[in-house]
């Protein structure tokens, strides 16, 4: 890495529900002489939770699911605009690329993303591309959602089939493959005007080409510019005593300061965004019973700005002092074998992910907070520096002189992942059946990390180096204004067996075993590096923590195994009613602190532990599966109980403990819960859509030693005790076109950013509207459309990362048109 489907008939309808159907419907029946669409019906969706395609309503398995045609409908584009719609979900993080994904109330505040390369812990979460997980620490993977075939949400531990990291639940993003259907083309455009911001287009497209009687390509492409709504206004920073207590120590009375302007920065509507990238697959169906697919997935991904406001500035305003950039390049190359062998299901799925992250964050605010700041941007009273530093005597001088406070940081990060799975699935009987398989992943990160100070140039540092003897990815002399860089790397590599089998007690009983052994082995090499002392003309090589050496990780590599269980009992009552109850379990793997093993600044508070364990979850769901009212409802949920264990949390204290980021096992927690979906075809007109969640999440053990949490009995973090969606689609058809209109509701109630107490402010309860109206013919479909309606600057997550609050939040009212054309 460099540097730098059937028509059901419709039940009678009583006059109360004809009377609200047609209030719905007043609308669009006053403006056309309809004509009712073809007779109504709820899609049916295949989906691969267990890894074998089953009828939703057959999976005796909690999921959530949208198809690519539902996916079009709500004009979805990327999983934050997915999540609107989910019941159960919440995102922390701070914008394109930067987002961490909470399922059922697991939640835990995020690490910072400046550290997400060396020291963040794994996603409870696991995200996956098809067959292939990308998941990554503090960064999932933001792929701009086009061509998919569907979008699943598994809740729950997914700890059997899909092993670490999938703890509280899974998603996964299902792509269209090649087919030998016929030739199939497509495109989609759309432009948006954003209220309070600039302009956005996306143009997106797609081919599907059966290239010979067994062969078949397919591709898709896309450019997604979205303009910015957030204003970098000016304004001026000066050191302030007054606010860090550690710097009013240090400087004296008489101390004097220089203020640092942003005039250079400063920029309306300065958060835009980019998405570019395609897909590309070729499947070769090498006989009726095997075929290959051979896909590579390419993006960039580009932000400028923050995602975030001060409010201390203004709505929609903040103001920074050193650039905010991100630039994120992914390419992901995947095969996927799959066949028959007389009874046997065979499928190898392998994949390679290389990720490069590029970031920098201005940092300014740390000087707010941080331990060392005058040492780092002041001069020296101590005539005596000028020996024992080789101090030039001109930094000497009768008051402290406070220099340039600005403060940045620059981050490289390599991702690479190879996994490989190869699975058996059978039915030896017709009442058994098996799915059993092995599993190997080896995960490597690279993470350059540089902190700039430009007072630690003008005051005469030495540059720094890494550790001579320390492990690096580079080991070149960093520029002069670095004043702490971290050169690390991290691996993962993963054994795991797995198997689940499904045994038909009766016609109706069903009860299903699943274990899943695994062997983790975790490694984490490299340094910390810090200016410390002054000597110029020099390159200072030994300051900082060499993480090989003794005193260093001295336990590592880090090694865990264990057994997951998972037991469930499906009934199905009738052919439409199924019930079922669940006990699962989760794990997420432990790791590394970098400032493990060294006794904290303030003595009242022990030592950091050179490593942090796994968390681990417990879950009791009790769930149903349903279509009523001659199969014109479906309703589905469940209600879990759910226990976590020895909590991964994360903290950054350098007034008492240290100026490295630490994570420990620091709490155990429970949550009661409620999820439910429904769809409803109230008319062969009129569809109407819901989903809910209830979460009563509490602490319920603090084993901090390091970290002061929020007291026992308080909520989880970044979880709405209720939150949902309510959703109505009205199509009718006229003089040749299907028309439709839609409306929807988004609502969350209050909740709190950190279970960190001083970290933990009140995100307050929000609702947000959207509508939309299309016309559709011939393969062609015009959508006119309004997101965020009431124009609401929704409290999604309330950070302190940068050591100044700031509020992310929704885009502001949008206006926008999407034209889509299909070729079949």
């Amino acid at each position: 890495m460099k540097h730098i489907k059937g028509n059901h008939k419709l039940p009678q309808r009583s006059k109360i529900t004809l009377a609200v159907c047609s209030a719905l419907a007043l609308s669009s029946a006053s403006a056309f002489a309809n004509t009712a669409v073809d007779q109504a019906k709820i899609e049916t969706i295949e989906v691969t939770a267990t890894k074998r395609t089953q009828n939703i309503q057959e999976t005796p398995v909690a999921v959530q699911a949208m198809s690519g045609k539902q996916l079009k409908e709500q004009n979805i584009s990327n999983f934050d605009d997915f999540a609107r719609y989910a019941p159960n979900i919440t995102l922390g993080g701070r914008g394109p690329g930067q987002a961490d994904v909470f399922i059922r109330g697991m939640a835990i505040q995020p690490i910072t993303v400046m550290l997400s390369g060396a020291q963040g812990t794994m996603p409870n979460v696991a995200l996956y591309i098809d067959e292939q997980p990308v998941t990554a620490p503090g960064r999932n993977l933001d792929l701009y959602a086009t061509d998919l075939e569907r979008i699943e949400v598994l809740p729950g531990p997914q700890g059997t089939l899909f092993g670490a990291s999938s703890q509280a639940g899974t998603i996964r993003y299902i792509t269209n493959k090649p087919s030998l259907g016929g030739f199939e083309a497509g495109f989609s455009t759309k432009l948006e005007n954003t209220k309070h911001g600039e302009m956005s287009t996306s143009a997106e497209g797609f081919v599907n080409i059966p290239l010979t009687d067994d062969l078949a390509f397919r591709a898709t492409m896309y450019s997604v510019n979205r303009g910015g709504y957030i204003d970098n206004v000016a304004g001026s920073f000066t050191l302030d005593p007054a606010i860090n207590p550690q710097s009013s120590v240090d400087l004296g009375p008489d101390a004097s300061y220089e203020a640092v302007t942003n005039q250079a920065l400063v920029e309306d509507d300065f958060n835009d965004s980019f998405y570019q990238g395609g897909r590309f697959g070729l499947k070769y169906f090498i006989n009726d019973s095997w075929s290959l697919l051979l896909q590579h997935t390419t993006q960039s991904l580009g932000a400028d700005g923050v995602f975030d406001y001060d409010p201390e500035v203004g709505d929609l305003a903040v103001s920074r002092y050193f650039p905010d950039a991100l630039r994120d390049d992914v390419n992901l190359t995947s095969w996927v074998l799959e066949g028959e062998v007389n009874d046997l299901d065979i499928v190898y799925a392998g994949a390679f992910l290389d990720r490069e992250v590029e970031q920098s964050i201005d940092y300014t605010g740390y000087n707010n907070s941080g331990g060392f700041i005058a040492y780092y941007t002041c001069t020296y009273t101590n005539p005596d520096y000028v020996v024992n530093y080789n101090i030039d005597p001109q930094f000497i001088t009768e008051n402290r002189e406070c220099k340039d406070p600005t403060k940045g940081f620059q981050t490289q990060q390599q991702h690479n992942r190879m996994t490989h799975e190869l699975r058996v699935s059978a039915d030896p009987t017709e009442r058994l059946s098996i799915t059993a398989g092995i599993y190997m992943d080896s995960t490597k990160i690279e993470t350059l990390d540089d902190w700039i100070y430009p007072a630690v140039k003008e005051l005469g540092f030495a540059p720094n180096a890494p550790i001579a003897a320390a492990v690096s990815i580079s080991d070149a002399t960093r520029p002069a204004d670095v004043a702490f860089f971290n050169d690390i790397t991290r691996t993962e590599d993963q054994i795991a067996v797995f198997s689940e089998a499904t045994y038909a007690i009766s016609d109706k009983l069903k009860a299903t075993l699943g274990l899943r052994w695994y062997d983790l082995e975790t490694d984490f090499e490299g340094s910390s590096n810090f200016a410390d002392g002054i000597f110029q003309g020099s390159v200072n090589t030994d300051r900082g923590r060499d993480y090989d050496a003794s005193g260093g990780h001295t336990t590592e590599p880090l090694q865990e195994d264990g057994v997951i269980p998972k037991f469930s009992i499906a009934y199905q009552a009738t052919n439409r009613i199924m019930y079922y109850a669940t006990y699962s379990e989760g794990f997420r793997p432990g790791g590394f602190n970098r400032g493990g093993g060294v006794a904290s600044r303030n003595p009242d508070f022990p030592m950091v532990g050179t490593t942090y364990g796994t968390d681990d979850v417990t879950n009791y769901e009790f769930g149903w599966k349903t279509l009523l009212l001659d199969q014109n409802l479906r309703f589905n949920g469940n209600a879990y109980f759910i226990e976590w264990d020895n909590m991964q949390t994360s903290r950054f204290d350098p007034q008492n403990v240290s100026i490295l980021t630490f994570i420990e096992n620091a709490a155990s927690s429970e949550i009661r819960g409620i999820e439910t979906d429904l769809e409803y075809i109230a008319t062969d007109n009129l569809t109407l859509y819901g989903a809910f969640s209830f979460n009563d999440t509490e602490l319920t053990e603090v084993n901090a030693q390091v970290i002061e949490m929020a007291p026992i009995g308080s909520t989880l973090p970044v979880t709405p005790k209720t939150q949902g969606n309510i959703r109505a689609r009205y199509d009718w058809s006229n003089a040749g076109f299907d028309f439709d209109w839609q409306v929807a509701m988004q609502f969350a109630a209050k909740s709190y950013s950190s279970i960190v107490a001083e970290e933990r402010f009140a995100q307050d309860s929000y609702s947000l509207f959207n509508a939309s109206v299309g016309a559709e013919k011939d393969g062609w479909r015009v959508r006119l459309y309004v997101d965020n309606v009431t124009d609401e600057r929704a409290t999604l997550f309330i950070n302190n990362q940068d050591d100044i609050s700031r509020i992310s939040t929704n885009r502001p009212r949008t206006i926008g048109m999407s034209v889509n054309y299909t070729y079949y």
